[in-house]
Order: structure tokens, then C-alpha cells, then sequence
């Protein structure tokens, strides 16, 4: 039963790269940086690959870029409301440097998405409102992080009860194992 349930992650992962609206385009990122403080923020899946390795665009000046190169350890929190199915994984994040893929998927971000990677302060800077953002045009601060999973945790939430399931890389092949919910 853990493989055929497995067999669904997967698919519904590969479906939602095609979906604008489904569930799973988005995530909450969840980053503990030098301060130990838990960080969590949504990020929108830009890929997940056959080996299940998610990829997310932001901005190289960002917190998580900071707490990723601090503590590469993270996980992700994925939640369908009308399947009532939540999935996390746990992972290890690293940034994508290869210039020629980031060439790739730059030439890819919508113009109207590209301001989000070339304003003149970091995100997060303080403000007085948004008419006082600056854009800068000779270069961007766009940036690629992908997640290779070590461990998916399955949770079905039912009326009856509920159904957890924890998977697990091991030489390259994933182990489910029943936990108690």
C-alpha cells in the first residue's frame, strides 16, 4: 500500500507542474538559520523532478539564501485542502550556479515577474511605501534552489482516522513505513 500511495505523490507532483491552481504550486519553505529561529515563507514550485527534486526561483539577496548557505537543512510543506493531504519533505537545499541554466529559466520569467528580481534593495528592506521601490536595469539578482528530499512524510487526514506515512531515501530507493497519526 506505501508504494502505490507513493506511486500518487509522485504523480500528483508531476500534474501540478502543469496546473496553475493546484494545490501543490505552492509550499511553505521552512529554513533555521545561525539565530536557530525557525523561518517559513511560500515559495512557488517551479519544478520537481523524476528523483523528486524541487526547484524554486527568489532572489539571491534574500533571508533564505542567507539561512540556506547557513544551514543547508530544510523542509517544505505542501497541503491540498479538497484531498485534505498534507506532505512534507525534508531535504537539502543548495543553490543552483550553473550559469547556463539560470540563462535558461531567466529567459523564461514573465517581464512583469522579473521586477521581483531587480529592484535596487533587498527584500526585506525597510520602506516608506511602494511607490519608493527602485528598479535597476543592468543586471538582476535572480536565483535558483533546488531541494533534494531525504524524507516525505504522508499524512491523510479522515473523519475515521487518519493515515501516515513516512518515506525515506536509502541508496536510492524510497522506504514507506505506517506511523501512528
Amino acid at each position: 500500500m506505501t508504494e502505490k500511495i507513493f506511486d500518487t505523490i509522485k504523480n500528483e507532483f508531476k500534474i501540478s507542474l502543469n496546473r496553475k491552481n493546484h494545490p501543490y504550486k505552492l509550499a511553505t519553505l521552512g529554513t533555521v538559520g545561525l539565530d536557530h529561529m525557525a523561518r517559513l515563507r511560500t515559495i512557488v514550485v517551479r519544478d520537481i523532478s523524476k528523483d523528486l527534486t524541487v526547484t524554486f526561483y527568489t532572489d539571491k539577496r534574500s533571508k533564505k539564501v542567507t539561512h540556506i548557505q547557513e544551514n543547508n537543512k530544510v523542509s517544505l510543506l505542501f497541503y491540498d485542502p479538497e484531498k485534505s493531504i498534507q506532505l512534507k519533505i525534508e531535504g537539502i537545499a543548495s543553490l543552483i550556479k550553473n550559469p547556463d541554466i539560470l540563462q535558461e529559466h531567466w529567459a523564461k520569467v514573465s517581464e512583469r515577474s522579473k521586477k521581483d528580481y531587480i529592484t535596487s534593495k533587498a527584500p526585506g528592506t525597510e520602506i516608506t511605501g511602494t511607490e519608493t521601490i527602485e528598479y535597476i536595469n543592468e543586471s538582476h539578482h535572480f536565483c535558483m534552489i533546488a531541494i533534494e528530499p531525504k524524507k516525505i512524510e504522508y499524512l491523510k487526514l479522515n473523519t475515521d482516522k487518519h493515515l501516515r506515512i513516512r518515506y525515506s531515501l536509502s541508496h536510492q530507493n524510497w522506504k514507506g513505513i505506517f506511523l501512528v497519526p
